[in-house]
């Protein structure tokens, strides 16, 4: 009964100026996923689901995006008749905006391919990985899915396509992601985005995005936080976060590169550029959840250049 353990990592999505076309990994929180050959039966079993607190996942496979996601894989193998069990350990909030759904499909992946031998590419694995995510949110795209699979900073240039490449990573670049608890699902988080735009915003966004990839590609700490300006996303879903406005303002007085919204949020991530300023930041971020009566997290963080990680493998 061959054993495969490994960690999925959470991500920032959108970053601000890309939505739905920028991501990058962090190192906690994640996921532990636990795929095992099992010959009794063939397909896809999940047999266990912990860390969901008062929440119930799924463990039928077509529901469950990391059920799903081995299961296409596995039908693209030809290994249907192999029987594969799955433990899920979900050691990130559900709701966050961090990629929780994500670094479930992404390990499952993962897992499964080094189950059978890797014969994949971590590169070649993404297209299973987004099928899998896509049961969480109805959406195809690969802004979380891609930089948990291989780590650092990724740009999606077609979700359709699957068309990612890795951007550069700036010297001393932290982040520090702060998680209220509150939860917004992604789905209700797409609802209140508008289907147009003004061109002078769409001309905005496209400056503040191409400044920001120069800015990576020349280590230009300045350039990034004047291009962390997002013009079009966070204006409409700040309203979903309570006191959002009061936490960037006392991020960015703290010296913050930029701050904006983590995904679909309610996590709120500043960009900084030393890991000592990143944890400043972050407890000022906290504070201000702290004085409203809202608990929270803080994660601080590098920029993870090493995406899902395995951790354990047993024969």
């Amino acid at each position: 009964m061959r054993e495969v353990r490994v960690f999925a990592p959470a991500t920032v999505a959108n970053v601000a100026v890309g939505f739905d076309i920028l991501g990058f990994a962090i190192n906690r929180p994640g996921d532990e996923i636990v795929a095992r050959l099992n010959d009794s039966f063939s397909g896809v079993r999940i047999v266990v689901i912990t860390g969901t607190g008062d929440k119930v996942l799924p463990t039928e496979v077509e529901k469950n995006t990391a059920g799903m996601a081995a299961l296409r894989l596995l039908q693209h193998l030809g290994e249907e008749g192999r029987g594969i069990e799955l433990e899920i350990h979900k050691k990130m909030p559900f709701g966050s905006g961090l990629g929780s759904s994500a670094a479930s499909a992404a390990g499952a992946t993962v897992a499964v391919n080094e189950l059978l031998g890797a014969p994949l590419t971590r590169e070649s694995l993404l297209y299973f990985t987004v099928l899998g995510e896509e049961v969480a949110d109805g959406s195809f795209h690969a802004d979380n899915v891609a930089p948990c699979l291989v780590g650092g900073i990724t740009l999606i240039r077609s979700n359709d396509s699957l068309d990612v490449h890795h951007l550069p990573v700036p010297t001393n670049l932290h982040v520090a992601v702060v998680h209220p608890e509150i939860e917004i699902l992604t789905r209700d988080a797409r609802a209140v985005l508008s289907d147009t735009v003004l061109l002078k915003t769409a001309i905005q966004q496209m400056g503040s995005l191409a400044s920001f990839i120069t800015a990576l590609y020349t280590n230009d700490l300045p350039l990034l936080g004047r291009s962390l300006r997002d013009h079009i996303i966070e204006p409409q879903r700040k309203k979903l976060i309570p006191g959002f406005d009061q936490v960037q303002a006392v991020a960015l007085q703290r010296g913050a590169l930029g701050c904006s919204i983590s995904g679909a949020g309610p996590s709120i991530f500043a960009l900084c550029d030393s890991g000592y300023l990143a944890q400043a930041v972050g407890q000022g971020m906290q504070a201000v959840f702290q004085d409203s009566g809202i608990e929270s997290q803080v994660y601080v963080s590098p920029i993870n250049q090493r995406g899902v990680e395995i951790i354990e493998v047993i024969d």
